[in-house]
């Protein structure tokens, strides 16, 4: 089983800044992509950023220059760097990976989510 943990959110003003951490743990054999998601209230989860293991990334439109996701394979733990941060930003925001785990089978693995409030 694999386990996601994060940490990092909380409440911070508009243009503020956060870091988010995501530790993978349990009996992982390889990780490929990690990445962060988020879903704002009565709106659908939506991807933020990921990374491949080789350190490809891919952002959505609105965080492009103000968000940088970065991560240590040697630690399975994935990074959310979040800068001038704007009200919109605010949800609670999930990490992904996908796994190869004691099942031999390649999974997606979800963390619990951690909630940001971008607010003044």
């Amino acid at each position: 089983q694999v386990q996601l943990v994060e940490s990092g959110g909380g409440l911070v003003q508009p243009g503020g800044s956060l870091r988010l951490s995501c530790a993978a743990s349990g009996s992982i054999f390889s990780i490929n992509a990690m990445g962060w998601y988020r879903q704002a209230p009565g709106k659908q989860r939506e991807l933020v950023a990921d990374i491949t293991s080789g350190g490809s990334t891919n952002y959505a439109d609105s965080v492009k220059g103000r968000f940088t996701i970065s991560r240590d394979n040697a630690k399975n733990t994935v990074y959310l760097q979040m800068n001038s941060l704007k009200p919109e930003d605010t949800a609670v925001y999930y990490c992904h990976a996908a796994a190869l785990g004691v099942t031999m089978t390649w999974r997606d693995y979800w963390g619990q989510g951690t909630q940001v409030t971008v607010s003044s």
